[in-house]
Formats: C-alpha cells, sequence, structure tokens
C-alpha cells in the first residue's frame, strides 16, 4: 500500500500544471532525450504484450525523424508520438510549452449527459462533499452523483449520504465521465458495501529487462469502514469516461455480489503510473503495473465491461437509458 500510495503521489506532482523544472540539465541533445525515454518506457511498461506492441518498431520508425539540430517542438512532436503508440491514458509528456496525452474517452461515443440527469432526474438535488444525490422512483432508489475520485470526501459525508438512503430499495451510483484519481477514494467508496474483509483483486509491478517480467502478485483487499453499510443491491453506472481509478473501482467490484455495473465498457486505465526526467528536463509518466481480477485475468487497461449493457440515446435528452435500466433492476 505504501507502494501505491508513492505511485499516486507521483501522479498528483505530474498531473499538476505548475511543473518545476530543474535548472541543471544534463542535454537537451534530441537523439540523447529520444535514447532515454525509449529506454525508460522498454525497461519498466507494463502493458507491451497486451496490446501487442512492437517497440523496437517504434525504436526504428521515429528516430531518423530527429537529428541534433532538430528543434525542441520536432522534439516534443516525436516524444509525443512515440508515448501515443501506447495507446495509454495514463502516458503523459509534460514540457513547458505543451502537454501531450492520449484520450481514450474521445475515441468512442458518449454514455452521459449532465443535463439530462440534473434537469430529469435530480433537480433538486442535495450536495454532500463531492456527492450529488437526491431519491427516484417516488422514494425507492437512491440515486448518487460522484464526478470525480479526485474529490476526497470523509467518512461522516459518506455516512450521512447512506443514511439517507437507508430504506431504499437500492442504490445507483453514477461513475460515468468519472476520469479518475486517488485510489483511496475507491476503497472509501466501496468499503461500505460489505460487512468482511473482501480480497478483491490483485496488482503487478514491472520488475525486469524482459516485457513479461512482473513481480509476485500483490492482494488488494476491501475492509469494511464507517458507521453504515448498505449491503442491498447497489448499481454503478459505467462509460468509456470511466477511466483509472473508476476502472480501478469497476474490477474491484467484481467481488462484491450486490453491486453490479451498469453502461458500456470503462475507458482502461488499470495500471498504476510512474514516472521521471529527461535529460532536458521535461517530465513523463507511464503506467509500471497491472490490474487483475480474482481469477488472475488482465482486461481492465482495455476496459471492463458492464454486466447489463446499455447505450445513452441521444435522439432524447429527457431521458436518460443508462439510469432507466438501473431502475428497472432494482424495482
Amino acid at each position: 500500500m505504501k507502494q501505491t500510495f508513492a505511485l499516486f503521489s507521483l501522479f498528483t506532482l505530474l498531473a499538476c500544471e505548475k511543473v518545476l523544472f530543474e535548472k541543471d540539465l544534463a542535454t537537451t541533445d534530441p537523439l540523447v532525450n529520444f535514447e532515454y525515454l525509449w529506454t525508460e518506457v522498454d525497461k519498466k511498461y507494463s502493458y507491451f504484450q497486451l496490446k501487442n506492441i512492437d517497440w523496437k518498431a517504434v525504436y526504428d520508425t521515429l528516430k531518423p525523424k530527429l537529428s541534433s539540430q532538430s528543434t525542441e517542438f520536432e522534439l516534443f512532436d516525436v516524444l509525443s508520438q512515440m508515448l501515443n503508440t501506447l495507446r495509454d491514458d495514463h502516458t503523459n509528456l509534460i514540457a513547458p510549452f505543451n502537454v501531450s496525452r492520449y484520450n481514450i474517452a474521445l475515441r468512442h461515443p458518449e454514455n452521459f449527459n449532465r443535463r439530462t440527469v440534473l434537469e430529469h432526474y435530480i433537480p433538486n438535488a442535495w450536495s454532500t462533499g463531492p456527492f450529488l444525490h437526491d431519491f427516484l422512483a417516488d422514494g425507492a432508489v437512491g440515486y448518487i452523483r460522484y464526478s470525480s475520485f479526485l474529490n476526497d470526501f470523509t467518512n461522516a459525508q459518506w455516512d450521512f449520504v447512506l443514511q439517507r438512503y437507508r430504506d431504499t430499495k437500492g442504490l445507483i451510483i453514477d461513475l460515468r465521465a468519472n476520469g479518475g484519481g486517488n485510489i483511496f477514494n475507491v476503497t472509501k467508496l466501496l468499503s461500505r458495501f460489505t460487512e468482511e474483509k473482501t480480497l478483491a483483486g490483485y496488482t503487478i509491478t514491472r520488475n525486469g529487462p524482459a516485457h513479461d517480467q512482473f513481480g509476485p502478485k500483490e492482494n488488494f483487499f476491501l475492509t469494511p469502514s464507517g458507521k453504515v453499510q448498505y449491503l442491498k443491491p447497489v448499481m454503478i453506472l459505467i462509460d468509456r469516461g470511466s477511466y483509472s481509478a473508476t476502472t480501478f473501482c469497476a474490477v474491484l467490484t467484481l467481488a462484491l455480489p450486490n453491486v453490479t455495473l451498469v453502461g458500456d465498457t470503462t475507458g482502461g486505465g488499470g495500471g498504476l503510473p510512474n514516472g521521471g526526467q529527461l535529460p532536458n528536463g521535461w517530465r513523463y509518466r507511464f503506467s509500471i503495473s497491472q490490474l487483475l481480477d480474482l481469477k488472475g485475468n488482465n482486461y481492465a487497461e482495455d476496459g471492463v465491461p458492464p454486466q447489463i449493457q446499455v447505450a445513452f440515446d441521444w435522439s432524447d435528452l429527457t431521458t436518460d437509458e443508462i439510469i432507466q435500466r438501473a431502475l428497472q433492476e432494482l424495482l
């Protein structure tokens, strides 16, 4: 868990817009910086095999585009192309003038319309910490919108929300378009839906030069916490915008028999990111670990499929088909 916290802290640092760059740089030579980044990824990236990436071919294709006289903008463009071949939204190059990213959500249809939810389902929603919530179906179901795992909440806030819906038939927790954040908020969220310590998944971390070389599996547990447990049915809504910590959350729910995933496959991002600094001072990050389900399967990076597949109908913005299907299941 200490390692996980360190990785998350680094992720937070690299995600910050105000990045610090060292004054004393080793070299700005484009070829040296290209070699450095390619080698770091080669030694540590965790999904070469899953994504069938020929990393040597990437080297052979992109290195000829650079010379010692290449500008920093040309270097940034080539290094961005290199990282984008990983098809990983946990992969970034951060220079003083730009940040490269691979946006998974833009490659799939949207399955969430915030205006539809606010106007037609929870127009008088309560706001408790990061949660927007209210009753649906004449009080039979509780709806809770949590838009980002970056948004912290206290146990007291989560106690209050769950206590408000204690007499409902079930809960809908909407994690669509939740781009992830702090994985500790994942465990805080899910710890209320079990009465006993539950093994929910495993992580493995790249630890050797071979692309398939990983350390031993590390157990990931969900442990009951807080004053209120909710053990009735829970529908968690997901889509391609549900990325990173939200994909992590989706995998862990598979160990909870009272939780069902509804909507579309998550955007992926099952590996924890790590990174560092290039010789020219630019920073980078990429995935170094994998998330496995209880059977040892590794599919989270490509997205966790829902148990109930439902698509949003954009021809009618007065109805959210995903919420409607979740209500149908609960009622």
